[in-house]
């Protein structure tokens, strides 16, 4: 089968590689419809996570069991599912606390010796704690199937997101980053019932899809200029609720600088290119919480699933260009140069 592995910085590969089976009694193999490429893909894209020379890569998809182990109950052969970013046995202390990215068994698609997402088949471990099934009809439906593929994370990251800032009715809530976390933060918090949401973003293109999805205004500063814009907004006193979905120092300080006294961060930005971190001293003194981290989306997948297909909430416009699996490094290309918000992989 063909599958995308990395072999070094921005040398992004389609191969052949062995046809997935299943290994063990609780594993599955899914057949993959959609996948697609994550901002976080590119931070081994250009060299800043490291990656041994041939690696599968990719996280996140959805697709057909092809085959499942003699324990595998949950799901069985033809059913359409959509996979979390994560494996999870569903079953230890953690899952059971839904914080499923700390399961004892847990990992991530693509690590070594394992299966990427953005390859025609992949291996599931514990398929029953895993995969979720979806209803048979939306394979058929192109739309659906698009806004179906953002449960595996960004959708769920972006809830996350807001469920760490405290978005809420009547809240006043700003979104730091305009990738598709960042928009998928901004759709989650209007779901929760946010009153006001103010995107930070400077590419008309996503702030545009930010105010389909709820924002009421849109800050295009940055830095200083950013944390002005926002208290002007906000009588000077900055929102309660504040979404981080960058990752970066800069992001960081703005998030906190733009958090009202009291109020609280939602972080999900994968951390890169810190240094010195932040000055917790600040936090404490103006009594600012900050939750978040990696995402238990497949916590989330049940509570968001029925809203997806039922139309209240539709993320499929995170995608803007759909491609073939044979045309994944000029996906990666259009990422990391900014030309595509979001990548879809069709197969």
């Amino acid at each position: 089968m063909r599958a995308t592995t990395i072999h070094a910085p921005f040398d992004m590969r389609v191969e052949d590689v062995p046809e997935p089976v299943v290994q063990l009694p609780t594993d599955a193999v899914v057949r993959v419809l959609r996948a697609c490429i994550c901002g976080s893909d590119l931070w081994a894209y250009r060299g800043e996570a490291k990656r041994q020379p041939g690696q599968r890569i990719g996280h996140e998809f959805l697709g057909i069991v092809e085959e499942t182990g003699s324990e595998v109950s949950g799901v069985r052969r033809g059913d359409l599912v959509v996979a979390p970013f994560m494996w999870s046995d569903g079953v230890c202390d953690y899952c059971a606390e839904g914080l499923t990215t700390s399961c004892e068994h847990g990992g991530f698609w693509g690590s070594v010796g394992y299966d990427g997402g953005q390859g025609e088949a992949v291996r599931v471990p514990f398929a029953d704690g895993t995969l979720v099934r979806l209803p048979a009809e939306a394979a058929s439906d192109e739309h659906l199937l698009s806004g179906l593929l953002t449960l595996s994370d960004v959708l769920g990251t972006g809830h996350h997101a807001a469920l760490g800032a405290g978005a809420r009715p009547g809240a006043t809530v700003v979104v730091v980053g305009d990738g598709a976390v960042g928009l998928c933060a901004v759709l989650a918090a209007k779901r929760l019932g946010a009153e006001r949401i103010i995107a930070l973003g400077r590419h008309t293109a996503r702030t545009d899809i930010a105010r389909r999805f709820g924002a009421t205004d849109v800050v295009a500063e940055r830095g200083d200029a950013a944390v002005a814009a926002v208290r002007e907004l906000t009588r000077g006193q900055g929102a309660h609720s504040v979404i981080e979905a960058v990752g970066t120092e800069q992001s960081m300080r703005t998030a906190v600088d733009i958090t009202r006294d009291g109020g609280a961060i939602g972080f999900v930005g994968v951390p890169h290119g810190s240094g010195t971190g932040l000055d917790l001293g600040v936090m404490f003194n103006r009594n600012i919480a900050l939750r978040g981290g990696v995402a238990p989306v497949r916590t989330y997948i049940p509570e968001l699933l029925p809203d997806v297909l039922d139309g209240t909430i539709d993320p499929s416009p995170v995608f803007d260009l759909t491609i073939g699996v044979e045309h994944v490094p000029q996906g990666y290309k259009a990422m990391d140069e900014r030309t595509a918000l979001k990548v879809q992989i069709a197969f």
